[in-house]
């Protein structure tokens, strides 16, 4: 019975290790303790570069991983000169980018970063305008194993078989989503599908109409849909599960809600939120964590698991039945929160490492991202001890976390990185502009 269970917990191990399932991974959590990536590489010379796949195209979304395939998405332009901006600017002007597109999904070995399969998804004159520093495949798919699922806005949401094999393929309308001042600015579609039990569940928050859905991941048959009075938004909603039950938890402008996901019911909502919302609720010590940084309220959230109702803060109050405690700033504009070790790490866009802890929400950190910041939009993630950091400069940094997390290793790239990379097994997979990288150390004989 022993080697059983032994067997078991290998066998659960093994497999954690391997995936990287959905956007941030397992729960939208950045967090892979199973795996074991490096600590220093470099894009430039070849150093640790297990594999470098070039493809096509603009796109901001992250790979996704299971066993041996990864799987990212892009848009590519019939205008060899689309415009792509990086850095820390603050135009709204949206692209003028509206040349014909494909849509795309690839599929890679990886261990070899040899392309298995790639499919043409949808191809057209785009339905909507993008911002200059986002794509028009700016979500991340999405895989269980039995398939994966990409959402590419306007264009629509489409499954394929771990092989390539369409499943199925579904219209979710135009989605108008922009600067909330002016709707003339439309900025495109960012937020993330999530796959959970047999559920694709899809948060679409825009200028006029906006809802949450669920859709039958084997077939596409809408199950429920809850209309909301949002403006836009383009935070990735996730299921989060603790102590044997499950909520799928929504960032929005006008209410961060907690939803039954497998019936949309409402559990409990809180208002007081930035007018911008981009980040994914994490969990953490029993407390579910939202943090936003659009001027000028950029509130920190710690939320009970067990809330119920309007939990909406009185002025004045910090803490009440439905959440441990709150900061009125210091919320992160792009990045999503990490929790890790008893801390909640935020980054903001211009590279200041921040850390409360989860218990009471004293903060305990702030400095520049390996002295020096920079621009930020991807969100940090963790696996043993270490903390990774990718700027759109195109370095990876990789911290000792701790409350005086040390500068282990600045890793650079060789190109813009968008993209939260995934960690699996040995490896760390970074999507840039221009390629996706393997990074693995070489395994000694």
């Amino acid at each position: 019975m022993t080697r059983i269970v032994l067997l078991l917990l290998s066998l659960t191990w093994i497999l954690g290790a391997q995936q990287w399932p959905a956007f941030r991974g397992p729960m939208g959590s950045g967090v892979n303790e199973a795996a074991n990536p490096p600590v220093k590489w470099n894009g430039e010379t070849g150093e640790n570069i297990a594999w470098k796949t070039p493809i096509p195209g603009i796109s901001t979304s992250s790979p996704v991983v299971w066993g041996g395939k990864v799987f990212v998405v892009t848009s590519v332009s019939a205008d060899p000169k689309a415009e792509f901006r990086h850095g820390l600017f603050g135009d709204v002007e949206p692209s003028k980018d509206t040349a014909e597109h494909e849509w795309k999904i690839y599929c890679l070995d990886r261990r070899t970063g040899d392309i298995l399969w790639e499919r043409l998804a949808y191809k057209g004159v785009p339905k909507v305008k993008r911002h200059p520093k986002s794509s028009f495949s700016s979500p991340s798919p999405v895989t269980d194993g039995k398939r994966v699922v990409a959402w590419f806005g306007s264009e629509g949401v489409y499954a394929w078989d771990m092989d390539g094999k369409p499943l199925w393929k579904r219209e979710a309308g135009v989605l108008d989503q922009g600067w909330f001042f002016d709707p003339d600015y439309q900025w495109g579609a960012a937020s993330s599908p999530m796959l959970w039990q047999d559920l694709v569940l899809l948060q679409a928050d825009q200028q006029q109409g906006s809802w949450l859905a669920a859709w039958d991941a084997a077939t596409g048959k809408e199950v429920w849909r809850v209309e909301r009075d949002e403006i836009p938004g383009w935070a990735t909603p996730v299921v989060l599960e603790h102590e044997g039950a499950a909520q799928l938890v929504t960032n929005s402008t006008k209410r961060i809600r907690g939803h039954d996901p497998r019936t949309g019911k409402l559990l409990w909502e809180l208002g007081g939120n930035s007018e911008i919302t981009v980040t994914t609720p994490v969990l953490g010590g029993g407390l579910i964590f939202v943090a936003n940084g659009y001027p000028p309220i950029q509130p920190i959230y710690a939320i009970k698991w067990g809330a119920r109702g309007d939990i909406t803060l009185k002025e004045g109050e910090e803490a009440n039945a439905g959440l441990a405690w709150s900061k009125k700033r210091g919320g992160p504009y792009m990045p999503t929160p990490l929790v890790y070790g008893g801390l909640l790490y935020l980054c903001s866009n211009n590279g200041v490492l921040s850390a409360y802890r989860v218990t009471d929400g004293e903060r305990v950190l702030q400095q520049r991202v390996a002295g020096k910041g920079g621009a930020f939009s991807a969100s940090p993630i963790a696996a043993r001890g270490r903390l990774y950091l990718t700027s759109e400069d195109g370095e990876v940094h990789v911290l000792q976390a701790g409350e005086k997390p040390e500068t282990l290793s600045s890793n650079p790239m060789g190109e813009v990185l968008m993209a939260t990379p995934a960690l699996v097994d040995d490896m760390i997979i970074v999507r840039g502009m221009k390629h996706v990288f393997a990074i693995r150390e070489p395994k000694v004989e």
